[in-house]
């Protein structure tokens, strides 16, 4: 069965979901916090980019229409909250969930505001505010500095890709191989960028 373009963002979008959740919670874990604050950092953390790309869009909010977006963040973040008591989990298990759901969220959020006649500069923004949004709001609950602020490409290597993505749909390239290509370009530009450090120039006085 082949699914449609959008099925595959539909469901592109619920894996990510689950990828941030578990994200969120592996970098809740010096925290100490109880399951109900746990379930409040996965849901900031996987819903929160779409919440305001979706109230800046004046749309029905993605999570109100279908709640089955909450079922699947709360149940990536109760498996490894779970998980996490049975297997020592190392910090770099953070890093690829994020980076996965990262290149998800940026795509699907950008093909959401092109879906309502967006402009391309504010369809590309759109999907940046999807990938990182919910990361920022986790690092303030965290009590952390933003990890988007200061850490390697991250919405750079977000923005990218929404860019890449707009540029291949607008030149008639099938919706769900520029989706596939934009979210792996996403996913290994990240992982690049921890690799090698690769960061924006930093403000500085002399």
């Amino acid at each position: 069965m082949v699914l449609s373009t959008a099925e595959v963002m539909y469901w592109s979008t619920m894996f990510a979901s689950i990828l941030s959740a578990s994200a969120g919670v592996l970098d809740a874990r010096s925290k100490q916090f109880d399951l109900f604050g746990i379930m409040i950092i996965a849901f900031c953390a996987a819903l929160g980019g779409g919440t305001l790309r979706d109230t800046l869009l004046d749309r029905t909010v993605f999570w109100v229409a279908d709640s089955s977006y909450l079922i699947f963040t709360w149940f990536g973040a109760l498996a490894t909250f779970f998980l996490a008591r049975w297997i020592k989990l190392s910090g770099r298990w953070f890093v690829i969930p994020d980076a996965a759901a990262l290149g998800l969220y940026t795509v699907a959020g950008t093909q959401a505001a092109l879906g309502v006649g967006a402009d391309l500069l504010v369809a590309s923004f759109m999907g940046v505010i999807t990938g990182v949004a919910g990361g920022i709001l986790r690092d303030i609950l965290l009590n952390q500095d933003p990890l988007v602020f200061q850490g390697q490409w991250y919405a750079t290597a977000a923005w990218s890709g929404s860019l890449l993505y707009i540029l291949m749909v607008h030149n008639d390239i099938n919706i769900g191989a520029a989706a596939l290509v934009a979210g792996v370009f996403i996913f290994l530009l990240r992982l690049s960028a921890i690799r090698w450090n690769l960061v924006l120039p930093r403000y500085k006085e002399k």
